[in-house]
């Protein structure tokens, strides 16, 4: 198959998975797959695609302001500390039961999005943290927020993804955080897990440049795209849409099981 038609697939996963904030490796590297590209070479590639695309999507979020920096470095410190014991432990794990956790996860994330957010009731302020977003304000229940990053975190090193299917639910259900701001957060912690991910791929040497660059491409473009339209859209189509592509990414895992 033409590398041009796989470039056009790689543009749409690029804009549609921008507008939730999933990042969307496991597509990448499904798609690349199909397309006749040995695993080891299309897991690098579909790396290399996700840094393009959520490259371009960070720093336009951040242009906006729908990035919350705060919730980047709170998040991402503990993240990456639980996804490295995630992948330590991996190999306690077979693989067609990690790819069922992964996908009865992803199940219960998309279901709970398709859920009208319910405003916070009265609760002792002693162990939240107060965060701001533009003229917004939120606060974060440490008791509820810290371990569920961690097993996010962990849970998504075991099963070797990026951890956005998981970052905006918990952002949007458990922290109350906006929609939009949660998918420019969720896409710039994408872009660091992307990236450390892809520098340890590369050491492996299946990193072919006249395949990675033009889907690199396409990724950065589909990325522009989708943050355009996320803008735009409102956070309750914004929330069918993830729940939409979060079930298909779960059928396609239990299909792959």
């Amino acid at each position: 198959m033409s590398v041009w038609i796989l470039a056009l697939v790689i543009f749409v996963i690029a804009a549609t998975m921008t507008m939730t904030g999933r990042g969307g490796g496991n597509f990448y590297v499904l798609a690349i797959a199909l397309f006749g590209i040995g695993m080891h070479e299309a897991a690098t590639t579909g790396q290399f695609v996700l840094i393009a695309s959520s490259l371009t999507a960070t720093v336009f979020f951040g242009k906006k302001k729908v990035t919350d920096w705060k919730l980047v470095l709170l998040i991402g410190a503990m993240t990456l500390v639980s996804a490295f014991l995630g992948g330590f432990f991996s190999d306690a794990f077979e693989g067609k039961f990690l790819k069922i956790i992964f996908a009865v996860f992803i199940f219960i994330a998309s279901v709970l999005m398709l859920r009208p957010v319910k405003g916070e009731g009265k609760a002792n302020k002693t162990h939240r943290l107060k965060l701001y977003s533009g003229s917004q304000t939120y606060w974060i229940n440490l008791y509820l927020f810290v371990p569920i990053v961690l097993i996010t975190g962990f849970i998504s090193g075991m099963v070797g993804i990026s951890g956005g299917s998981f970052l905006v639910p918990l952002m949007v259900l458990a922290v109350r955080v906006p929609m939009h701001i949660a998918v420019g957060t969720s896409t710039t912690l994408v872009m660091i897990t992307a990236s450390a991910g892809f520098l340890g791929h590369l050491s492996t040497g299946h990193f072919d440049p006249s395949l990675a660059l033009p889907l690199a491409a396409a990724g950065a473009i589909g990325g522009f795209l989708g943050t355009q339209l996320t803008v735009k859209i409102q956070p309750k189509k914004l929330k069918v849409i993830f729940a939409a592509t979060s079930l298909l990414a779960a059928v396609i895992m239990v299909v792959n099981a």
